[in-house]
């Protein structure tokens, strides 16, 4: 197949280049080479390269930064995924977009399915809810994957600022009452290399198993990696953004299960494969 990738220098990006360019046509495209809030290059370069696949990665991803600048996460997050959806659209080319859990609010208390119903409390989410509705209102061939706390050799995340904190021998302290399920961008582009041989066309939630705190996932990243330093947990108000988060975004794969789908891994398992790749351990 002839797989088009946005945001090609992302995390996420940079392990689906991995997993799909030895099997597949993988054409990779920078926000330099293809700015998706460009609609005219967009409608252009899609339909000039005529790809059987896109898969949308490209985003604004910084929350806190999203709520300082909304219309920029708008018109990335939203419309930009209004052109990439139109453009596959009118060429018939499949495409897979990127979402996430913050699009829930957090109080459901269990894992959220993928047909509970979205109310997102920061602008983020809410900009990215905007694209799964472009894709669903301009496209019928689709996979929206909902996915949460990525991480990832390629770039900055959650476990690198900690354990980059730690090693400067800084007290840390994390939210102990935001639960997630936190996910190695690794599994994340392994699971998208199934789905996109798929028929079943839809949104997914694909992360790796169970749920934790950000506290508790600060915990078993320092212990893997050997690393002691004082760790407080704190609650969110202790911890003031800009952007508010959901208490609880855990997510439950059900879609992928009921399809048969090869299971991901647990989140430790996850966690201790990553620290082993980048030397953590």
């Amino acid at each position: 197949m002839r797989i088009i990738l946005t945001g090609a220098k992302g995390m996420l990006a940079s392990d689906i280049q991995m997993v799909l360019s030895q099997r597949e046509e993988l054409i990779p495209l920078s926000k330099e080479e293809l700015d998706i809030t460009d609609s005219g290059k967009v409608m252009d370069v899609i339909s000039s390269l005529k790809p059987d696949v896109v898969i949308h990665c490209a985003a604004f991803t910084n929350v806190d930064q999203c709520e300082l600048e909304p219309e920029k996460a708008y018109r990335v997050n939203t419309l930009g995924t209004w052109a990439v959806a139109s453009a596959c659209a009118k060429t018939g080319a499949l495409l897979v977009y990127i979402s996430t859990d913050y699009v829930f609010d957090g109080r459901k208390g269990s894992p959220y399915l993928e047909i509970d119903e979205p109310n997102p409390l920061n602008v983020y989410g809410k900009s990215k809810l905007g694209g799964e509705k472009m894709v669903m209102a301009l496209h019928r061939r689709f996979f929206i994957v909902r996915t949460a706390g990525l991480y990832g050799t390629k770039g900055k995340s959650f476990v690198t600022t900690i354990l980059s904190k730690a090693k400067e021998g800084r007290p840390l302290s994390v939210v102990s009452d935001q639960i997630v399920s936190p996910t190695y961008t690794y599994d994340l582009a392994q699971a998208i290399s199934h789905l996109i041989y798929s028929p079943f066309c839809g949104i997914y939630h694909i992360v790796n198993q169970g749920e934790v705190s950000w506290y508790e996932f600060a915990q078993e990243a320092l212990k893997l990696a050997g690393i002691s330093t004082p760790l407080k947990p704190i609650t969110s108000s202790e911890w003031p953004s800009p952007a508010k988060r959901p208490p609880y975004s855990a997510l439950r794969t059900f879609a992928w299960d009921n399809f048969h789908f090869p299971p991901l891994r647990k989140w430790q398992d996850a966690l201790s494969d990553f620290l082993s790749q980048i030397g953590g351990v």
